[in-house]
């Protein structure tokens, strides 16, 4: 979960554009935005309004098993898919919280969804986005720092791309890290699928033994954390070009691990102003690739 404070009241209001509807309730954050003929909007709008209170307390009876990394399936709606996306990933650690944000934005766009005919649509739950794209695309920005929130590049999403979802994780995002990543961000099949990717290939751009990285046992900042007393990322001193792109090519070697098991499309990698891609087949397009083109 964030490392916010937050109210316990849900909440549901259009924001100023008209367009997008903005729902909160505790660290579930979301600006989700439906795209066809108005009446079919404002009833996909409606649907998502009358279950979305009841989200956040149905994770927050399962929290137990949620924050385990072995046990039996959770019974709830998001729980499930979270349990889901992660659980492939086995036997390395990784509990369902890892796919928490892209769970509940993959569940609010099926309801979204449900019943609807739409032909664009997308919940965006504090950055980790659930798509849908029938006609046209989806032009989205992607993260090289959370923390000021510095875009690197944009990748271009469309209905044959097989993208239901993108997240990002790093150690200077809401969650914690075990890794040393400025951002990681993942295109997968779903937004749960592409959290849970992007957490374990930020966990794996490190350098172990480095006495640049500060690191704190998780359960000292958070104690109900899911990683316990497993040291996180706290701070990153200045690093060389060679130890940058040596932490960069482990979180590679994962993203391309995972692509070759189909469990992601596509990653972006950032770190001390540099960057790595994986993207056999999508449309990304990085700064530097823009500036070339423009020189």
């Amino acid at each position: 979960m964030s490392r916010r404070t937050w109210s316990e009241t849900p909440t549901a209001q259009m924001l100023p554009d008209g367009r997008r509807l903005h729902l909160q309730h505790g660290p579930i954050d979301l600006v989700l935005e439906a795209f066809g003929e108005p009446e079919e909007v404002l009833k996909a709008y409606a649907q998502v309004q009358a279950v979305f209170p009841a989200i956040l307390t149905g994770l927050t009876e399962e929290l137990p098993r949620l924050r385990a990394a072995s046990g039996p399936p959770p019974a709830g709606p998001v729980a499930k898919t979270m349990w889901a996306a992660t659980r492939p990933f086995a036997p390395e650690f990784i509990t369902p919280m890892a796919a928490v944000a892209g769970s509940v934005a993959d569940y609010v766009l099926s309801i979204l969804q449900s019943g609807r005919t739409l032909t664009r649509a997308y919940v965006n739950n504090g950055g980790d986005i659930a798509l849908f794209v029938r006609d046209g695309s989806f032009r989205i920005g992607i993260c090289d720092d959370p923390a000021i929130g510095l875009s690197g590049g944009t990748v271009e999403i469309g209905p044959n791309d097989g993208v239901g979802g993108l997240a990002t994780s790093g150690w200077r995002g809401r969650s914690h890290s075990l890794g040393i990543a400025d951002a990681v961000t993942v295109l997968a099949r779903s937004a749960a699928e592409a959290d849970a990717a992007a957490t374990l290939i930020a966990n794996k751009v490190d350098l172990p033994l480095s006495p640049k990285i500060t690191r704190t046992p998780a359960c000292e900042l958070s104690p109900d954390s899911d990683l316990e007393d497993r040291p996180v990322t706290t701070n990153v001193a200045e690093l060389t070009p060679g130890e940058t792109d040596a932490a960069l090519q482990c979180g590679v070697d994962a993203a391309q691990h995972h692509l070759a098991t189909g469990r992601i499309l596509a990653a972006y990698i950032a770190l001390s102003g540099e960057r790595r891609v994986v993207f056999p087949q999508l449309h990304i397009t990085t700064n530097e690739m823009r500036e070339a083109a423009c020189a």
